[in-house]
Parts: C-alpha cells; sequence; structure tokens
C-alpha cells in the first residue's frame, strides 16, 4: 500500500531510539520520514551523515527527521550514538511501516533476487498530509532537494 500525494500520511506508532513515536504526536511539525535498507552501510551511513549535517537547517525550517529500517532497536542505538544522529531512527523489523509507505521492492544482490528497503524519503506537512515522496533515492545531493521542498512548504 501507498499513499497519495495530499492525502493524510499513513498513521502509526513505532519504537525508536527516543522512545515510542507516533505521527499524530507530531502533527503541528513537518516531518521527513526516510527509509534506508541497513545500519552501518555506506550508502545508509552517507545518507544518515547528510542529514545530520544539516539538521539545524530542518529544524529551522519547523521540521522533525525520522530515519526508518527493519533494524533492531539495539542496532539503531549503536548506529546513532556512533554518528552522532540528533533525530530518532524507528525500528521496523516487522516490516508494518515499510508496508504503510510502499518501500519493500524485489532487489539484485550480487546477481541474487531479495526483498529489500527501496531508499525513499516522505515529506509530511504540520497538518499530517503527504506533500512529497522520493522513491529509489541516490544519496548525493537528495537531503538538499528535501530540505528545499521543506523550506516550499512555509
Amino acid at each position: 500500500m501507498s499513499t497519495a500525494i495530499g492525502r493524510a500520511a499513513p498513521a502509526f506508532t513505532a519504537p525508536s531510539t527516543d522512545g515510542d513515536i507516533s505521527l499524530k504526536n507530531l502533527k503541528g511539525r513537518v516531518v521527513v520520514m526516510y527509509f534506508y535498507p541497513r545500519d552501518n552501510t555506506p550508502g545508509c551511513t552517507t545518507e544518515g551523515q547528510n542529514f545530520r549535517d544539516r539538521y539545524a537547517e530542518f529544524q529551522a525550517a519547523g521540521a522533525e527527521i525520522l530515519g526508518v529500517s527493519r533494524d533492531t532497536l539495539a542496532s539503531h542505538q549503536k548506529f546513532k550514538e556512533k554518528q552522532g544522529f540528533p533525530f530518532p531512527l524507528l525500528a521496523d523489523p516487522d516490516e508494518t511501516l515499510c508496508e504503510l509507505y510502499g518501500v519493500m521492492k524485489m532487489k539484485n544482490m550480487y546477481g541474487k533476487q531479495v526483498r529489500g528497503i527501496e531508499r525513499s524519503t516522505f515529506l509530511i506537512d504540520a497538518q499530517g498530509k503527504l506533500r512529497q515522496e522520493w522513491r529509489g533515492v541516490k544519496v548525493p545531493g537528495h537531503v538538499d532537494a528535501v530540505l528545499e521542498a521543506v523550506r516550499g512548504l512555509a
């Protein structure tokens, strides 16, 4: 399932490195939710670092950042501490959030078909509506594009 631009983003409550987080508790704030395949892998680390390095700018624009993957809370905690991420990482080992946002895809990994997270980012406005989505994200320049879109909501 995936949601449509301009419609309410799928509601959720999920465990994170900052305790349980639910979309309804973030109403009134812009939410940037990015899905990434795995903690401590090169692309995912770079993407997280890019969001970390621009975090103050996202905050100044009224946005909260949430990172989501299928890794465990323990893995997320280590990853967050190692990288100094100032935003929460949500654990989705049963793929509930991944299914809500339609980010699970068949991918080629070393010549084999494997099911995994397609790197994706969702921009949810302060009213809880999905305003923009990026799928099949390439890391270079992505955070800049997301920040520009957040600023465009004002």
